[in-house]
């Protein structure tokens, strides 16, 4: 199958999460495109099979360009295509169960049509500029590989 991952970054910890499960889905067996929102000006449903979608958490909510970005990604073709959200957050907003990027995401993709087959992942972060908190990189690349598995 064929996928694309999508992000948006403030300190490089959302795109090292996003290259982790760009890694692991190829490891599956997919071909996958990773593209900053910046960089996916006119994606084409017809040419992707799945799409993953992540960014920071900040202030509760994805960041404001990937709330614009969400504005213009919609489409008929994208409904009842499979997707997993994910964010990077600090450690403790995820301790304490706050509203998250991934969650708003999941949510607008949901309204959507389109199917997640996994929950939202969460990378912690140690810090409002990283570092991710250990192990963050492989636990992405086990959740993406939970998703390549459910893919079928």
């Amino acid at each position: 199958m064929k996928g694309v991952v999508l992000y948006d970054t403030t300190f490089g910890n959302t795109q090292k999460v996003a290259e982790a499960i760009a890694d692991a889905l190829k490891e599956g067996g997919h071909e996958v495109g990773l593209y900053h929102i910046s960089e996916a000006k006119k994606l084409d449903a017809a040419d992707y099979d799945f799409v993953v979608i992540g960014s920071p958490t900040k202030m509760n909510t994805m960041s404001f360009a990937m709330r614009r970005f969400l504005g213009k990604f919609k489409g008929e073709g994208w409904r009842g295509k499979p997707f997993f959200a994910f964010d990077t957050e600090l450690v403790d907003v995820i301790e304490k169960g706050g509203d998250s990027a991934g969650e708003k995401i999941q949510k607008e993709l949901e309204e959507r049509g389109m199917t997640p087959l996994v929950p939202v992942f969460k990378a912690g972060v140690a810090g409002i500029k990283g570092p991710l908190v250990a192990g963050s990189i492989e636990k992405a690349k086990k959740h993406a590989s939970n998703f390549a598995e459910a893919l079928g």
